[in-house]
């Protein structure tokens, strides 16, 4: 519940603390400041300067939090249905500790002997 809570509140915090930040922490808070900042730059007035309230910018402001927060729980549902199965997870990968280590000038000295 406290993840759920958490990734419909603050959906960044949610995949830093939860899921994989490597990824998707940047795009889930880029959503979610702009949805915050559509919210309230529509309470007043919006880009037309209307008397009042701008409900159409104010609501894509709510879509982009909503937007947000589907995606951040996808994230973590991702993430902790992988280390379920264990298995790697298509949203952190590792790098694998054993790449080839070769040094690529030993290859061209090979070549031009």
């Amino acid at each position: 519940m406290k993840r759920t809570t958490l990734a419909i509140l603050v959906p960044p915090f949610a995949v830093c603390r939860y899921g994989c930040a490597g990824y998707c922490a940047a795009p889930i808070g880029l959503f979610w400041l702009a949805g915050i900042s559509s919210m309230i730059y529509g309470y007043y007035g919006g880009p037309l300067g209307v008397e009042g309230i701008s409900w159409t910018t104010s609501i894509l402001g709510l879509i982009m939090w909503i937007i947000a927060s589907v995606w951040a729980e996808d994230t973590i549902k991702g993430v902790s249905d992988d280390s379920l199965h264990k298995t790697s997870s298509s949203l952190c990968r590792i790098v694998k500790t054993d790449i080839d280590d070769s040094d690529p000038f030993d290859d061209i000295r090979k070549n031009a002997n």
